[in-house]
């Protein structure tokens, strides 16, 4: 949006915000109500989608949503390959298929897996029997805490953490204890110390939940030295793993991690996705899991869906097969690694006093922290109207916690949008932070350094994080 551009009505902005902030409050007037499974209380909508029909709007920055930015893949012959795929193809394509997933797919997921561990090896024993084919690996999360959480049951996961997480556990009527992250990850301590207060109770979580590289929303990854403790904790507790994995290819130095799955295979179940390294709206992931929970796994599939859609599934492998997939991953890299510092280089120089944010090293975010009074749920309306939405931190604890973060995506706009939406958002806090200077609320922004190196990570546990 250039300069002389007209301005949204506020009126109308602040309206559509107020409606995103106040997404989990939910509605009334509903005739079903009354009918409904008790297990629905948990669920609401996310502020992230609610977010969705206000910052796709043009005239909005949109810094909110996790969307991969599509520029880069060949299109055209991409068009070519789904237009053969249905002529020589298409009698099997558009059939249903085996709730396990084309076994072709299942085989090249092994190849994609090794891109990253460095060898088939290195994943910790990769066999295509194993793995279960999903709609997105949101699907899977769903069914393996349908398979796992009864109403009441604990699961473990960071704080913050994954909000598309947050809402299967909240759906199947989980209680989330949050563990603490600094810069380097979960902690270890925090987790055994979790770990230990729920056996001084008599309950054991159902498993641990973690995006250990590349964190959705903070952005840091779990410190090499750290895996392999947090994996000898959870085996000596009786607490499953599930890994998920997203964003383990998209290291802008190339950089990639060891799989938790890999050091300790049938007590991780470890989950991947195409959407951000190929196309989110295909909605095809994958779980490589242990032999019983993969067959619980299948079964959950064909009653929820009967089967993955076989059309789907063979696009990816058609892509995998006859493009050149590793070199386009690399572009992704260099494409999210320069809007990145796009995002870094302005909040530096925008971003008032007292605020704070990750410096990730991959991935689509990073997490800031802005200073004590300030709301980001409450001032998501204002920065609607001043045309710049952001994840409010609130939105990835389970509590609701979290108000003094937010969560800022820089996979999908061009780096001078960036720069303008982040100018944007500084105005905003300046704005709330004069308010609160006024009537002596806090607020001062004097009281913490902006980075300016290192890698700043979320705070130590608080009423905000914990």
């Amino acid at each position: 949006m250039t300069p002389s551009s007209p301005a949204p009505r506020p009126d109308a902005l602040h309206g559509a915000g107020a409606a995103a902030a106040g997404a989990a409050a939910g509605t009334t007037g509903d005739p079903h109500l009354d009918r409904y499974a008790a297990r629905t209380t948990g669920m609401t909508a996310s502020e992230i989608r609610a977010l969705f029909a206000v910052a796709s709007r043009p005239e909005v920055v949109s810094l909110a949503g996790g969307m991969p930015n599509l520029a880069a893949l060949p299109l055209d012959s991409l068009a070519v390959e789904v237009g053969d795929l249905v002529a020589t193809e298409g009698q099997g394509a558009l059939q249903y298929g085996s709730a396990q997933g084309v076994p072709v797919l299942r085989e090249q997921i092994g190849e994609v897996m090794a891109f990253e561990a460095g060898s088939l090896a290195a994943t910790g024993g990769f066999a295509p029997d194993d793995v279960v084919v999903t709609v997105g690996s949101q699907s899977a999360l769903d069914m393996l805490t349908r398979l796992f959480v009864d109403p009441g049951d604990v699961v473990l996961a960071e704080s913050p953490s994954y909000v598309g997480a947050l809402g299967s556990f909240a759906a199947y009527q989980a209680e989330v204890r949050h563990v603490a992250m600094d810069d380097d990850g979960l902690v270890p301590a925090a987790l055994e110390e979790a770990l230990e207060r729920l056996a001084r109770e008599g309950r054991r979580a159902k498993f641990l939940y973690t995006v250990p590289n590349f964190h959705n929303p903070v952005g840091v990854s779990l410190a090499p030295g750290r895996r392999a403790q947090v994996v000898e904790l959870c085996r000596r507790y009786g607490v499953l793993i599930v890994e998920d994995n997203p964003y383990g290819l998209l290291g802008f130095d190339g950089q990639t991690y060891e799989s938790l799955r890999s050091l300790d295979p049938e007590n991780v179940v470890y989950l991947g996705s195409f959407s951000k390294i190929f196309a989110s709206g295909l909605r095809v992931g994958w779980a490589l899991a242990p032999h019983g929970i993969r067959d619980k796994l299948v079964l959950a599939a064909e009653s929820a869906t009967l089967c993955p859609p076989a059309f789907t599934q063979l696009v990816v492998s058609r892509y995998l097969a006859t493009h050149d997939w590793r070199s386009l991953v690399k572009s992704f890299r260099e494409m999210y690694r320069e809007r990145c510092e796009a995002m870094l280089g302005a909040l530096e120089t925008h971003l008032p006093e007292g605020c704070s944010w990750t410096r990730p090293r991959g991935g689509f975010f990073v997490w800031a922290t802005v200073p004590e009074g300030v709301d980001t749920r409450a001032m998501l309306p204002r920065a609607i109207s001043a045309r710049v939405a952001y994840a409010s931190g609130t939105g990835f604890h389970a509590d609701g916690s979290g108000a003094r973060h937010m969560r800022l995506s820089f996979c999908y706009p061009p780096p001078e949008r960036i720069v303008e939406g982040v100018r944007r958002l500084a105005g905003v806090l300046d704005g709330e932070l004069e308010v609160l200077r006024t009537f002596g609320l806090s607020g001062s922004g004097a009281t913490g350094a902006r980075p300016s190196s290192g890698t700043p990570g979320p705070q130590a546990p608080s009423v905000d994080t914990a």
